[in-house]
């Protein structure tokens, strides 16, 4: 089962976020065969940390909310909220299998929180800037609850223009980068 997992950092959280980024990192590696994506979000000079973003293959609910809530950040206070939510990896690949490579060109998490009958199902045109794309999901799989993208693209309006705008509650564009420790 694919989860989507965001941490929101709390303000003011991002002195504890770096005195925690060995043990964050550590916890990370358990996890290195399950990862289909990751990384943080960023502010709008992408200068500062303010989440993480996690896609993983885990057996169940009870290991997503373990993985979670374990998370060493999340059990200092770093983070504000987390986001969890099964998904479906639409694309069927990893950030690292992404033909786009890590660097280059503006990266963004965008967020579409649903409402009503399920939209965006399909991959849209563009498959190329896709990093990751898929349907949040209610833990059962059952019912749909919004979208999850990470992408590539020149700036965050073009990134919104992923999800059709008048199906969703709230659409959320986030900078992002690719994750994990330096090669």
């Amino acid at each position: 089962m694919e989860f989507f997992c965001y941490h929101r950092d709390r303000p003011g959280s991002l002195a504890l976020r770096d005195e925690l980024l060995k043990e964050h990192r550590a916890y990370m590696d358990r996890y290195v065969t399950e990862m289909i994506a990751r990384g943080p979000t960023l502010t709008r000079d992408r200068a500062t940390p303010t989440g993480s973003v996690h896609i993983l293959d885990l057996p169940d609910a009870a290991a997503a909310r373990a993985f979670a809530f374990d998370e060493p950040g999340y059990q200092a206070g770093v983070y504000r909220d987390v986001l969890l939510r099964r998904w479906r990896n639409a694309l069927g690949r990893t950030m690292w299998d992404f033909p786009g490579g890590e660097t280059g060109g503006n990266r963004y998490l965008v967020l579409g929180l649903g409402e009503g009958q399920a939209a965006d199902l399909a991959v849209p045109p563009g498959r190329d800037e896709l990093i990751a794309y898929g349907p949040l999901l209610s833990d059962d799989g059952a019912t749909w609850l919004g979208t999850a993208v990470l992408m590539r693209a020149p700036d965050p309006d073009t990134a919104r223009a992923a999800l059709t705008p008048d199906r969703y509650a709230a659409i959320e564009v986030h900078n992002w980068q690719f994750g994990g420790r330096p090669s």
